[in-house]
């Protein structure tokens, strides 16, 4: 169904070429929009005329018109005055408005086949038939991002991916939840990673605010069929998981760079439990002081340099020394040889998926 909004816009337009006043009226006597005060006026001759055979005629001053929307009425539009003009009028706004009514139902279809598609909803034959029927290129190269604003919904937020995508005929914008927006964006051959980031980097942009953004973008990898867009939406959706587990600062992540967090986030629980018992001797690195994990951290941000780590910590090398020596006496691991360096950040990666899945359960 069109929004009041959108029959808002157009009879303001129409208006505004024509100088004729519009109204909308529903089968039941709602007004929808209107260009003039005093409709309610008219609502009862609009009730009236929904039980009459006739498709227009005038009364009170104004033309009549019937809506159709494939034999069934959706609306009564008045056209403000009973002259021959205003009668052209009426008619040119009706048929400007049950072609917004198909336009709109086409939308929806669409908007339901790739909800389905998406979710894995339909049988492979139903995927082929219903994107004939919707002439939707089946072979089209394809990527879906999924946008997740984790903010209070304005309403509109569907609406200004739209405003920059949306428009063009081969892309979807959609929402399969509350939470997110998913774009289904056809990808040209010479398009790679660089383009698809500029795209979330665009969208980005609609939301900027100047403060910090509450706002995720991920994308999966490319598809060349119809039939695989789900898996990259599956993709986009672990990517989003796993980029505000391991990578917070993040605003855009891609599937393709998630290296070993996409490993460490398909491990079950028990396993991971398992696993940090046998690191650790069942402590956890959450249990180290805070001077310790900034040790370690930069630490690993530089290479496993102890000079330059040193330096950029502003201790004396020795002081770094002593306290990785420590670090090796609590746990076992010696951070300055690369095998137990390699153990010790994928531990430090481990505990924090089981961190956020814990957190889910809340």
């Amino acid at each position: 169904m069109i929004s009041n909004q959108i029959l808002q816009s157009t009879i303001d337009g129409l208006k505004g070429i024509t100088r004729t006043d519009l109204c909308i009226i529903d089968t039941e006597g709602k007004v929808l929009a209107t260009t003039f005060q005093d409709t309610e006026n008219y609502t009862a001759a609009a009730l009236a005329f929904v039980e009459s055979p006739a498709d227009s005629q005038v009364f009170l001053g104004c033309q009549f018109f019937k809506v159709f929307d494939e034999h069934q009425l959706e609306y009564i539009l008045l056209a403000n005055g009973d002259s021959e003009d205003v009668y052209m009028v009426g008619k040119i706004a009706s048929f400007q408005i049950q072609n917004l009514l198909i336009a709109y139902k086409e939308r929806f279809d669409k908007d339901n086949f790739v909800k389905n598609l998406l979710l894995d909803n339909l049988l492979l034959v139903d995927i082929y038939n219903r994107a004939k029927k919707l002439h939707i290129d089946t072979e089209a190269r394809r990527v879906v991002f999924i946008i997740e604003t984790n903010r209070e919904k304005e309403g509109n937020e569907l609406e200004k991916v739209r405003s920059i995508l949306g428009g063009k005929s081969r892309d979807f914008v959609t929402a399969v939840d509350e939470k997110n927006i998913i774009v289904v964006k056809e990808v040209m051959e010479n398009e790679g990673h660089e383009e698809l980031n500029k795209t979330a980097e665009m969208i980005l942009s609609l939301f900027y605010t100047g403060d910090d953004m509450e706002i995720h973008i991920a994308y999966g990898t490319v598809v060349n069929e119809i039939k695989e867009v789900s898996r990259s939406y599956k993709e986009a959706r672990m990517a989003l998981d796993v980029g505000k587990i391991f990578f917070e600062e993040r605003h855009v992540v891609a599937y393709s760079t998630l290296g070993i967090g996409r490993l460490i986030y398909q491990l079950p629980i028990p396993l991971c439990k398992m696993f940090i018992k046998e690191i650790f001797d069942g402590k956890s690195p959450d249990e180290f002081d805070e001077e310790t994990l900034t040790t370690i951290n930069k630490f690993f941000e530089n290479s496993l340099n102890v000079s330059e780590t040193s330096r950029q910590l502003y201790i004396h090398r020795n002081t770094l020394v002593y306290r990785l020596d420590k670090l090796q006496k609590s746990t076992g691991l010696d951070l300055r040889v690369f095998e137990d360096a390699i153990t010790f950040k994928i531990a430090l990666m481990v505990v924090k998926y089981m961190k956020y899945m814990e957190s889910l359960d809340y």
